[in-house]
């Protein structure tokens, strides 16, 4: 046999010549580190299994790109680059826990095997899928570690990883594939589990190589296909598995043996069990309904049914409640002084530290970190000092002191967080007040303030980094509302709602309605145009390709008595119409065989001319000739128009009337430059406006700009992309060209899937630029350099207003069906008409009894008169 080459167990990799970098545009001269990471505050809480911990004092998750190292006694964070650049799928570590294994995501990903705790690459395992990792786990040895690969091709492989070598490789299953697992108890066996089926494995040696045998696929339904495991070997494979429903089911030779409930036919969750764990002899299931409980292991794999029901009652030997609203999904043990300790991933967004001992000594769950669940909807910054405002559809509003890297405050309302900015210093010059929209279309104003700047009551201390007060609470929409912006003199603060609608307010220390117009479609943004612009103008984006343009709408000059809907505002329309179809043309085959054409057309046309003029001179008579039948030309294919127009993602304004568009769908790609005309058509819908200008944008025909923000200088404009990446592009003059964006920096930073960069703007001083992102994430980072950054440096909290203490708490709307300001406006005016009208009725009333009155006085008077006086009844009547 031939000799193989073996690896030293001394050889390292140097992660300085695997880690992924920015890109930067060749002979650009945009420096490499115009950019740096400075801290990551969120966490993808909703990810399957994103938590990993190598000792009682470091604690590992995936933050898009990047793998954060958290220090839990100092609270600092390290990081650690994915080498491709294209993301990170999951992360495990081996039983020593001496290593750990980063299966990446993008074309032929690596996955790499990291030392612990000098972070040097061990070993980078290479061709073992085609897109992504999904899942990873090395066997009890240590020796082997399997793991699974993504659509399209499910690949299961078992590596020989201190070798670098494929022992294994197989075809997992048809369909989604989510996890992978080495038997406790029998090293040649495992399962994998996904959409709807659990496979039991089995790994045979046979001349001296491995096979794997499939020894039975379960498929069902109504499976909670994210957890599974192995429990016994004998004549047969037993496998547990959860189920959404909050059961556990035990298998036997592929037919469900059993259902496991608790006593009365409770499940033994309720709702979906996330994780199942066998630990020194118990079987452990985490549930997402905040409970963790403790099971008899031998009770569980003896099961059998006892009736027809099919299903057996057992109780848990110990439970935990974690805590209300608290959505567990995976957790991870370690040891602490010799003794266990948990740590729990809380899809509600918090690590838990828990106590599984179960005696009188238990310490209760501590809940360690807590973030925003899932996609981050919004975000600001101060304008005067290094604070941060977030929101998201998890109800909470988050403030962060991005200096000093610290979550300072958080408050929870009954809704999720839909838009927010911060209001500009001319409002509020202490630079407290945020506007704040969300899903059920209340805007409500809060300020942030510092505690220790009130007066201290008695037997009560201040000592809060920052509080949120609410201010005040208004419901202008019925949906949700997208947009929130402020005018440049601070004086109107505009809302927009995917019900159509833009609404107005007149700033000041209680906001009052002016009122709204109706527009085309759902709100996506609005920008008021800048200082250097003489009129004050909106700048309306809608989903649906609209952009209007509107004057701020004076007070004093609307009739808000009946409704709050202004009909006579100026308004200047552009609907987009795609070109994009005729600028892929230029410069293709098919501009080239449309100029042949058209010249071939030309010279005929010449040469009939020719004709006519010859016969002319020679005095003939020009008869009218028969057209000569040419071979008929294949027609050229009509330029694309698409039928649903392309949905607008951003803009800004340029100059006076004229604005960029990044759009998505078939016309990404492309910056535009639009201009509104002072054309005035009644019907906007049939609109058909071209842009006057394009810039093409690189590698964004599927990866269009999602977000745009200029540092206060304008000379960088910074673009969140829908694959997560952030680009920079350098701006000569301030203004946009097609030479100014040929030019830029990238980095792959948020997550690739589902990391859309949601929000993304600097820091007053232009010194640190923060993005958030579909992937629940936020990041800060330097600009330039980060040996500019003072450590004294820190955030400073706006002192309260004067009498804050005594002031009664606004009452807020939590009601999600609470009429919102023109409905009240209509009903009020509803009963205003019913007022009017009854009080009408009254008077007729009134004027009735009246004459009731007087008619019965002079049928007395009549009766009082001689008989020959009296007037008949019927002439009275």
């Amino acid at each position: 046999e031939k000799v193989e080459k073996k690896i030293s167990e001394t050889f390292f990799y140097n992660y300085e010549d695997i880690y992924s970098r920015p890109f930067v545009t060749e002979d650009s001269g945009i420096p490499i580190n115009l950019l740096t990471l400075k801290h990551s505050f969120g966490y993808d809480c909703t990810r399957g299994v994103n938590l990993l911990l190598m000792d009682s004092q470091t604690l590992m998750y995936i933050a898009g790109n990047q793998l954060v190292l958290l220090d839990l006694k100092t609270k600092t964070q390290s990081y650690l680059w994915s080498s491709g650049g294209g993301g990170i799928g999951f992360i495990t570590a081996h039983p020593t826990k001496q290593y750990f294994a980063v299966g990446e995501k993008g074309k032929k990903p690596n996955l790499i095997i990291y030392d612990y705790p000098s972070l040097r690459p061990y070993r980078i395992l290479r061709g073992g899928t085609e897109e992504a990792y999904v899942f990873g786990d090395f066997n009890n040895a240590g020796t082997l570690l399997a793991s699974v690969g993504s659509s399209p091709d499910y690949t299961l492989t078992i590596w020989d990883w201190k070798q670098e070598k494929i022992v294994l490789r197989a075809k997992a299953f048809s369909q989604d594939v989510y996890k992978v697992t080495f038997s406790a108890d029998n090293e040649e066996q495992l399962t994998t589990s996904g959409a709807g089926h659990i496979s039991a494995c089995k790994l045979c040696h046979i001349a001296k190589k491995l096979n794997l045998f499939t020894l039975y696929s379960f498929s069902c339904k109504y499976l909670y296909i994210a957890v599974n495991l192995m429990l016994s070997w004998k004549e047969s494979t037993n496998v547990i598995s959860g189920t959404e429903w909050g059961n556990l089911l035990l298998w036997e030779g592929g037919l469900i043996k059993v259902e496991l409930c608790r006593a009365g036919h409770k499940p033994c969750h309720s709702g979906p069990v996330s994780q199942l764990v066998l630990d020194e002899g118990e079987l452990v299931t985490v549930g997402k309904d905040g409970f963790i409980r403790v099971w008899n292991f031998e009770t569980i794999d003896a099961a059998d049914s006892v009736d027809d029901t099919g299903l057996l009652e057992v109780e848990p030997m110990n439970e935990l409640h974690v805590g209300r609203n608290v959505s567990l999904s995976f957790m991870s043990k370690v040891h602490d002084c010799g003794q266990p300790v948990w740590y729990a991933q809380d899809t509600n967004g918090a690590i838990w530290k828990l106590d599984l001992t179960f005696s009188n000594m238990t310490r209760d769950p501590e809940c360690l970190y807590t973030f925003h669940s899932g996609r981050i909807e919004a975000m600001s910054v101060s304008p005067i000092t290094y604070l941060l405002a977030t929101t998201a559809l998890d109800c909470s509003v988050r403030i962060y002191d991005f200096i000093s890297n610290s979550q300072l405050s958080e408050t929870k309302f009954k809704q999720g967080g839909t838009a927010l900015t911060w209001a500009p210093r001319v409002v509020n010059p202490k630079g407290g007040l945020i506007a704040v929209g969300f899903e059920d279309g209340v805007v409500r104003i809060i300020e942030v303030y510092d505690p220790k700047g009130l007066p201290v009551l008695a037997g009560q201390t201040n000592t809060e980094n920052a509080e949120i007060n609410l201010k005040q609470a208004f419901k202008p929409h019925a949906t949700a509302v997208t947009a929130l912006a402020y005018e440049r003199n601070g004086d109107v603060l505009a809302t927009g709602s995917k019900d159509k609608t833009v609404f107005f307010f007149a700033v000041e220390d209680e906001y009052k309605p002016i009122g709204f117009i109706c527009v085309p479609g759902p709100v996506q943004a609005l920008q008021w145009s800048p200082p250097s612009h003489v009129k004050s103008t909106l700048l309306i984006l809608c989903e649906n390709g609209f952009a209007l343009q509107v004057p701020g709408p004076l007070p004093e000059e609307q009739d808000t008595v009946s409704t709050y809907q202004i009909k006579n505002l100026p308004t200047q329309y552009f609907h987009f119409y795609s070109i994009k179809s005729r600028i892929k043309v230029k410069n293709s085959p098919l501009e080239e065989e449309i100029a042949l054409r058209e010249k071939k057309k030309q010279e005929k046309e010449k040469a009939k001319l020719e004709w006519i003029k010859q016969q002319q001179e020679m005095g003939k008579e020009i008869e009218e000739q028969q057209p000569e039948e040419e071979p008929e030309e294949e027609p050229l294919p009509p330029l694309y128009i698409p039928e649903e127009p392309s949905p607008i993602l951003c803009g800004f304004y340029s100059a006076p009337g004229k604005f960029w568009l990044s759009l998505g769908g078939y016309d990404s790609g492309f910056l535009y430059h639009c201009e509104f005309s002072n054309y005035h058509q009644d019907d906007p819908e049939n609109r058909k406006d071209e842009p006057f200008e394009v810039i093409p944008i690189e590698d964004t025909d599927d990866n269009p700009i999602h977000q745009i923000s200029f540092c206060t200088s304008r000379l960088l404009m910074f673009c969140g992309m829908q694959n997560g990446a952030l680009r920079v592009y350098p701006l000569q003059d301030k203004d946009l060209s097609v030479n100014t964006l040929k030019e830029y920096w990238s980095f792959n930073v948020h997550d690739n899937d589902y990391g859309q960069i949601q929000g993304i703007c600097s820091s007053y001083d232009d010194r640190f630029l923060i993005t958030c992102g579909g992937d629940g994430n936020i990041f800060t980072f330097n600009i330039l350099s980060p040996e500019d950054v003072h450590k004294e440096l820190k955030a400073k909290i706006p002192s309260p207003r004067s009498g804050l203490e005594k002031e009664k708490a606004t009452e807020d709307i939590e009601d999600p069906n609470a009429y919102n300001l023109e409905e009240v406006k209509q009903k009020k005016e509803y009963e205003r008409i019913m007022k009017e009208a009854e009080e009408k009725k009254n008077k007729k009333r009134e004027e009735l009894i009246a004459l009731r009155h007087e008619f019965l006085f002079l049928l007395q008077k009549n009766q009082e008169l001689p008989k020959h006086m009296q007037l008949h009844r019927e002439v009275l009547l």
